[in-house]
């Protein structure tokens, strides 16, 4: 007997938005056939629901109604000001390499006054290198696991991919400025943009790598947004990402990251108002040694919806991970973390520590947490921990007893509790711009 799976109208679409689009996507060579593949393991399963563990918490079916066709081309100019604008001032000041996305496509490359690119430093758009001679080995990144039927996300954005940032840091250098990559969604009807970044940090290497997630406007936006990065041996990385949306946006982010022998990646996540976002983090060590620091900071009120997703795999000995997030709700937002930790026998000397607190601020605000160790070795120091609870009403009376008013009082205690991820930050500069955006979704960056 043969069961035909019920398709709803939004996974229906994105079959029909791809077959209009895959025309006018970039890519020569295999690339057609990857996107096609990838759209055939999608059309298989469609979107994740609730009776699929991962997605428990986040069932997509449900909450997604419609399939939104891809961006068209933007005519804004991209300059200084416009990025002020959708960044705000402190983080656009932060002297950086930037390389701007618009509508899901490569459009500009700005530097500091006086700033010559580092000759150490490779970084060109994903749409000249897809499919090209000598970018043979990005094919296998575009390869999804088994029949890619446990990897919605990565299908979608292989089938639409249109742009995203190709970086390659040589052996042994070490980049004075972070590499930004801004996406920005320019449209003023609702839009999908898909993007893609392959980021190879070589021998020795050391960068700071930022990616920014904005909108101009508050028109409704679906976002597939993936980014691969191999830290090879020895290396170091800072890599932070920063999302802000209003309530109709869709951000789906999916970081795969491989850490080699001895190198070191420090990841922070600011997310400050999404609607419906998740971020999903891959993590495989590479070799002995390592080292893994995965931290951000969620900050949800009316109805977003905030997930974080990791899967961190121990395969080689003497590794080192630490996770920490911190959360902020208010009204009838939820969030959602989901910490899997997994120690393979050949993995002894693993040092592993993973924890999310969350701040409720309102009675109909809800958070999910589901950390998990799964342990195969004998020799290890592994833990996790995860709570939740509201301000502190001991603190609020001491506060307001030395005359500092109510509201000033509360905002001092929830940048207390959000401090200690943004103290991850090591980058000055970009700690106290990422600080100024919470304090902006605080509503009291003026005080």
């Amino acid at each position: 007997m043969t069961i035909t799976a019920t398709r709803t109208e939004a996974e229906t679409e994105f079959a029909h938005q791809f077959a209009k689009a895959a025309p006018l996507l970039p890519g020569a060579g295999w690339v057609p056939e990857v996107r096609a593949a990838a759209m055939r393991a999608f059309e298989r399963t469609g979107l994740p629901h609730r009776r699929i563990e991962e997605w428990k918490y986040t069932d997509l079916r449900n909450r997604v109604k419609a399939a939104y066709p891809p961006a068209q081309c933007s005519s804004r100019k991209v300059d200084a000001a416009l990025l002020a604008d959708v960044l705000g001032a402190e983080l656009a000041a932060v002297p950086a390499i930037r390389l701007v996305l618009l509508n899901g496509r490569y459009v500009a490359r700005l530097l500091p006054s006086n700033t010559e690119m580092p000759e150490s430093c490779h970084l060109g758009p994903l749409s000249g290198a897809i499919g090209q001679a000598g970018y043979e080995w990005m094919q296998p990144g575009f390869a999804l696991p088994g029949d890619g039927a446990g990897e919605p996300v990565l299908a979608l954005n292989a089938a639409f991919v249109s742009d995203g940032i190709v970086m390659r840091i040589e052996d042994n250098a070490h980049l004075a400025l972070p590499v930004h990559i801004v996406s920005i969604i320019d449209a003023d009807a609702p839009k999908a943009v898909a993007t893609r970044n392959f980021v190879r940090i070589g021998k020795g290497a050391a960068a700071t790598i930022i990616e920014s997630h904005v909108a101009i406007g508050d028109a409704p936006s679906q976002t597939t947004a993936v980014t691969q990065l191999h830290v090879e041996a020895g290396g170091s990385v800072h890599h932070v990402k920063h999302v802000e949306g209003d309530s109709g946006a869709l951000h789906l982010g999916h970081w795969q990251l491989q850490i080699g022998e001895g190198a070191t990646y420090r990841g922070f996540q600011l997310t400050a108002g999404a609607g419906l976002l998740r971020n999903e983090s891959r993590v495989a060590f590479d070799g002995p040694d390592a080292r893994l620091d995965l931290s951000g900071l969620m900050l949800g009120r009316g109805s977003d919806h905030i997930d974080t997703t990791m899967v961190i795999d121990h395969t080689y000995p003497g590794c080192e991970g630490r996770e920490l997030f911190k959360i902020v709700l208010d009204d009838q937002a939820r969030a959602v973390f989901q910490g899997k930790v997994v120690v393979a026998a050949e993995a002894q000397k693993t040092d592993g520590k993973q924890m999310a607190q969350a701040l409720m601020l309102s009675e109909d605000a809800e958070f999910d947490s589901k950390p998990e160790l799964e342990i195969y070795a004998d020799d290890v120091v592994c833990g996790h921990g995860s709570t939740s609870a509201e301000i502190d009403a001991d603190m609020l009376f001491y506060l307001r007893s030395r005359g500092i008013p109510e509201a000033h009082a509360r905002s001092l205690l929830i940048e207390s509790f959000a401090s200690e991820a943004l103290d991850k930050v090591e980058n000055e500069a970009l700690r106290v711009a990422l600080s100024s955006i919470a304090l902006r979704w605080l509503g009291h960056e003026n005080r």
